[in-house]
């Protein structure tokens, strides 16, 4: 009896151990609403370039009334809106929720995960940059899904399970995103646009809701 007692002791303590390394707070709801941003800023996106036959790589200067550089400036410009969007979004649900549970929002675990989901990411948007002055359309949309799906495993160590599923699903959609080039605007919806209202509906009906 003892025994048993002794081993739910040490699994209780091995629960809570988990639990303070990990940054619970992260809001499902704010995943589904950056996926819905990413879905309309791809839609603004390809009423930009209403005459590509593979969207978002091909740019006939002849069938467009603005230049390239002019088409890609307004691409760019749309990207960083919603980003920007998500990390507001994200920030304000998460510190709800965090009040909710009377946590913290910044703390030792939310530093590890920013840290640890930052880094890739960050060097993605570097090399995304690089890629766009040497004007290497085509493969931009792979490498964003690809360094996004790698910070996401990164930083999944640091909070919900998901999070690494989300990384894999996104990692996959980047391969396939690089092997059919010019689809990467499709890619790239799927990617930023639907897997995160899908994981981020699992994530809310698992971890929020209750």
């Amino acid at each position: 009896m003892e025994t048993k007692d002794y081993l739910k002791d040490i699994q209780d303590i091995k629960e809570m151990m988990s639990k303070s390394s990990q940054f619970l707070s992260l809001s499902g709801l704010s995943g589904v609403l950056a996926g819905i941003y990413a879905l309309i800023g791809a839609f603004v996106a390809k009423s930009i370039l209403p005459s590509c036959n593979k969207i978002g790589y091909e740019l006939s200067r002849e069938t467009f009334t603005l230049t390239e550089q002019e088409i890609t400036i307004k691409l760019f410009l749309i990207a960083i809106a919603v980003i920007v969007l998500s990390i507001i979004t994200g920030i304000l649900l998460s510190a709800s929720k965090a009040k909710k549970q009377k946590e913290s929002l910044w703390n030792e675990s939310s530093k590890r995960l920013l840290i640890n989901f930052g880094i890739p990411l960050i060097t993605g948007g570097i090399f995304s940059l690089l890629l766009l002055q040497k004007e290497y359309y085509g493969i931009i949309a792979p490498i964003t899904l690809l360094f996004y799906g790698m910070g996401c495993i990164n930083a999944s160590k640091y909070t919900f399970r998901d999070v690494k599923y989300l990384g894999i699903t996104l990692i996959i959609l980047g391969l396939f995103a690089a092997y059919f080039i010019g689809y990467g605007l499709l890619f790239w919806a799927l990617g930023f646009g639907v897997s995160h209202i899908i994981y981020g509906t699992m994530m809310y009906l698992k971890y929020d809701r209750n």
